[in-house]
């Protein structure tokens, strides 16, 4: 009998998952070890050989890990009803003119559901993952923090997840540095899991061309959106043509192919006409945004606007906004411009360390032409 319960473990083959489920079988938990199948590279039309976690290599590593611990181990083919959603989501995005985040769409809409039923199956109470963040129940709601270490810490990409969802999940490694599990690997002899490089790219965009991806997934796309208007935003000048808008992202300044003597960047895409507006790196500062597709997670809902530090990006530090919530939509007004703000992309709110809540990019402003 086990001394904490049964939890099935998300292992994608990595250094930080195989450290999850080895700790958790350490504190006395009983583990199942699941790797989920989300993608088949060879439908990807990508040359680059199989990597990450959907590989063979990974999806083997998984399963050493599990019988060199003594605890079983399954393989979930997923790929149909990722497909369907996350990667049709993705191209659909790029088509309205926005930038999608599959990743967090994932972990929200697919994983977390689809460990959760499996673990209804297997009699599993938990489940787990080895992302950088921390969970605990205060006030009726479970809240999400920042992990210990500032520089993994993963909570900007679990922001939506559900409380029912939150109440089952273990974060095991929440509460240490990336080194410490480096140094727990050694210790315990993983020093295939110590040298094995990790991967940054979408799963299913292997090469990170996702231009070359919506080609292939799109026919005729190519056709359709090329030579539309490069226009500066401040004149409204046309300054040269490019691909098509959705081969652009919001912040670009490479890859641009127009020559004007000072860098220029992408500040808008405008889809109904097929425009991409540009400008200097001023010019994409925004005061604020609206966040939709809401899901609050330390508090219910706002009644009264909350001072809070706001990300806009995976990578960005935050910057202080008041929010203000309107519904399921939320004004966001920065105390000093934000660049790069990309609509469809996921901002995430922090009170501290705590995750207020989350949700999707709809648009950004300037105050004084609202």
């Amino acid at each position: 009998m086990s001394k904490h319960g049964r939890v099935l473990v998300a292992m994608s083959g990595g250094i930080d998952s195989s450290l999850a489920a080895l700790l958790l079988h350490e504190e006395g938990y009983e583990v199942i070890g699941m790797t989920m199948k989300t993608w088949d590279y060879a439908s990807s039309g990508s040359s680059k050989k199989e990597t990450g976690c959907c590989s063979l290599d990974s999806i083997n590593d998984a399963r050493n890990m599990a019988v060199n611990l003594g605890f079983p181990h399954y393989i979930l083919d997923i790929r149909e009803e990722f497909g369907d959603y996350v990667i049709d989501h993705f191209t659909g995005e790029y088509l309205e003119g926005r930038t999608p985040n599959p990743c967090v769409l994932c972990n929200t809409h697919i994983k977390w559901d689809a460990l959760l039923r499996r673990a209804d199956r297997l009699n599993c109470a938990f489940i787990a993952t080895g992302h950088y963040a921390n969970i605990r129940h205060e006030n009726d709601r479970y809240v999400i923090s920042k992990g210990l270490d500032q520089h993994k810490d993963q909570s900007y990409a679990l922001w939506g997840i559900s409380q029912a969802s939150l109440s089952r999940t273990l974060f095991p490694l929440g509460h240490l540095r990336k080194t410490e599990i480096y140094d727990m690997a050694r210790e315990r002899g993983f020093m295939d899991l110590v040298n094995k490089s990790e991967s940054y790219e979408i799963c299913f965009v292997p090469d990170n061309d996702y231009r070359g991806f919506l080609k292939r997934r799109v026919p005729g796309l190519e056709a359709d959106v090329n030579g539309g208007e490069f226009v500066l935003e401040e004149t409204g000048q046309v300054v040269g043509h490019h691909e098509g808008y959705p081969f652009y992202t919001i912040g670009q300044r490479k890859g641009l192919g127009v020559h004007l003597g000072y860098p220029v960047y992408v500040t808008e895409i405008q889809k109904d006409t097929n425009r991409v507006l540009l400008g200097r790196l001023p010019d994409l500062s925004r005061d604020g945004m609206y966040v939709g597709k809401l899901n609050m997670m330390k508090y219910e809902a706002l009644d009264t606007p909350l001072q809070t530090v706001t990300k806009v990006r995976y990578k960005d530090s935050g910057t202080p906004a008041l929010i203000t919530q309107e519904g399921n939509r939320m004004r966001v007004d920065f105390h000093e411009g934000v660049n790069g703000i990309a609509p469809g992309q996921a901002a995430v709110f922090y009170e501290g360390d705590d995750v207020v809540g989350g949700g999707w990019i709809l648009k950004s402003f300037h105050r004084d032409r609202e």
